[in-house]
């Protein structure tokens, strides 16, 4: 096999890979605590990195003093998140450049991510159109991040082999998800470390990193 060769598609997370919007769900949700008299820590916010939105709103609901439904704090959180986005599109390092690469050179490439089609869409409108040839969200899906579904959603619709395509990921339940889907995984470690994942190769920035360097990253070489 030619690790160097492209690979047949690359699947990428959005929030903490692709863009740096964790400093916005961290800032929504201390607003939306402190509303209520609450404290809401970094170490609680970090619990948050990579789950589906409802789990991160009933863990908000659970450890303070919110008294919104799990769905209602999504909805309150998703709106700020928005507004942020749509102000200024935070890209992290080379991923902005690193897209725009495998694009012109006619890789397929999927987003997909926990957040819910309203903010995913804030990014898809962002980019030249056609820069996403599929879109998974978290309220597409019956079971997030870790587990695979979402994963094997976009493969399946991207028509290719889990094992030649790549995946970018930055937290722990992301990488799960993708490895379990079978797809070899590139871990990016941001607001919190991930440790060694049988199935994934960390590195620490996508910044320099060509379209050719993606499949023998993935598999460790």
């Amino acid at each position: 096999m030619d690790t160097n060769a492209l690979p047949a598609a690359v699947l990428w997370d959005m929030d903490g890979t692709l863009v740096d919007t964790e400093p916005l769900w961290i800032a929504a949700e201390t607003e939306l605590v402190s509303s209520y008299g609450g404290e809401w820590t970094d170490e609680m916010a970090h619990q948050l990195v990579g789950s589906p939105l409802l789990v991160s709103g009933q863990l908000i609901k659970d450890n303070s003093p919110v008294t919104l439904s799990a769905a209602e704090i999504v909805d309150y959180l998703l709106e700020r998140v928005i507004a942020g986005m749509r102000r200024h599109v935070p890209w992290r390092p080379g991923a902005e450049e690193l897209l725009k690469s495998l694009v012109a050179q006619g890789v397929p490439n999927a987003l997909v991510t926990m957040s819910y089609e309203s903010f995913a869409g804030v990014l898809v409108e962002a980019v030249p159109a056609g820069t996403f040839s599929v879109v998974v969200t978290g309220d597409t899906v019956s079971n997030g991040k870790p587990d695979p579904e979402a994963y094997l959603t976009a493969v399946k619709q991207l028509g290719a082999d889990a094992a030649d395509c790549v995946a970018i990921e930055d937290s722990i339940p992301g990488v799960r998800a993708a490895v379990a889907a079978g797809v070899p995984t590139i871990a990016v470690p941001h607001v919190i470390e991930v440790p060694t994942i049988e199935g994934a190769t960390r590195v620490d920035s996508l910044d320099g990193l060509h379209a050719g360097d993606l499949r023998r990253i993935a598999r460790g070489r």
